[in-house]
């Protein structure tokens, strides 16, 4: 039974039960993306202190400026996986292409492929705020034995075994889920432990928050519009607070406990949006639905999407179902 201030590793053993192949591994990958996390967390409170802020000078495979935080939370993640020979293949966002882990032995006998944007919003160190890490975990679809195969990470999310997220802000917190609902840890920072502190969290039905880039508006396609000139009329509890901070994870995060919605639609300068699919929707939709909250494209559920790519790009409305449900319907009553 979970109770407050127990610790993460106590919550894994006592929940291990509830994952669909109950043979510890899943429970000793969510351990190590756990260790990851804290070395990640030490060094972006050092930001500010330490030559780690800023660009390397290098473009990533998205084509984005590569951050020195980003390459250091990239290998750290990797590294640590890798090395606890958990897994039997990593895709990030910051690589081009997925990495095949052997084993000790080269058997390639691990079950699990994670899937991991390792420092989400990095942009933001510089100037202090909240950044975040994304993960999804699925279980390899090619024979035990063999080397993974990109197939591997092209699963739909709603084949993913686990997802979650770090939020390093003010406090640093873990919420992951197993598809039994989600659950937040808090790290305490003098003993290094990460501590339960939001149990069974929840999207509440109707929020007042709406996340969007507005600079972007003359861009939107016309549904977006007018859902956001909605969310701004006044009538009922309307208008809503426009909160829009930049770093994906912290907006969900604020959105999951105040009651909101994110969007990233597809614009006029990303016709087919700006989110990956793999890296950030996929993970974060599931963490949304078993919030009780809902997460499409603006016409189709996010976790049904067929992805095609490694990199694969989509748009992305998440958040409270009822105000999901209403930007869908703009959107639908714009296309017609």
């Amino acid at each position: 039974m979970s109770r407050i201030n127990q610790s993460l590793g106590e919550f894994i053993i006592e929940n291990q039960g509830e994952f669909a192949y109950s043979s510890g591994e899943l429970s000793r990958l969510i351990n190590s993306i756990r260790l990851a996390a804290k070395m990640v967390n030490h060094e972006v409170n050092k930001a500010g202190l330490v030559d780690i802020t800023g660009s390397v000078g290098e473009i990533n495979t998205q084509g984005e400026d590569q951050q020195k935080l980003d390459v250091f939370a990239n290998n750290v993640f990797i590294q640590t996986l890798t090395n606890r020979e958990i897994v039997c293949g990593i895709a990030s966002e910051e690589n081009e292409d997925f990495i095949t882990i052997a084993g000790s032995n080269s058997d390639h006998k691990n079950k699990y492929v994670v899937l991991i944007d390792p420092l989400d919003g990095s942009s933001n160190i510089d100037v202090n705020v909240s950044v975040g890490t994304i993960f999804s975990i699925y279980r390899r679809i090619t024979p035990l034995g063999t080397p993974v195969k990109k197939e591997d990470f092209l699963q739909p999310g709603n084949l993913q075994v686990a997802a979650g997220y770090i939020v390093y802000g003010t406090s640093t917190m873990l919420v992951y889920t197993t598809g039994h609902g989600v659950n937040g840890f808090t790290l305490n920072p003098a003993l290094g432990t990460y501590y339960l502190s939001h149990p069974n969290m929840r999207f509440p039905e109707e929020g007042n928050i709406y996340s969007v880039n507005e600079g972007n508006y003359v861009h939107f396609p016309q549904g977006i519009k007018d859902y956001i000139k909605y969310c701004q009329q006044e009538e009922g509890n309307r208008p809503y607070t426009s909160r829009y901070i930049g770093s994906l994870v912290s907006d969900i995060h604020r959105n999951m406990i105040k009651g909101g919605i994110y969007m990233y639609p597809k614009s006029s300068k990303a016709a087919t949006g700006k989110l990956r699919l793999l890296y950030e929707c996929n993970p974060m939709a599931f963490i949304v639905e078993q919030a009780g909250g809902k997460a499409s494209d603006g016409e189709t559920r996010i976790m049904e999407l067929k992805p095609t790519d490694l990199h694969q790009r989509v748009p992305f409305i998440c958040g409270s179902k009822t105000m999901v449900e209403k930007a869908e319907e703009f959107i639908a009553k714009a296309k017609n």
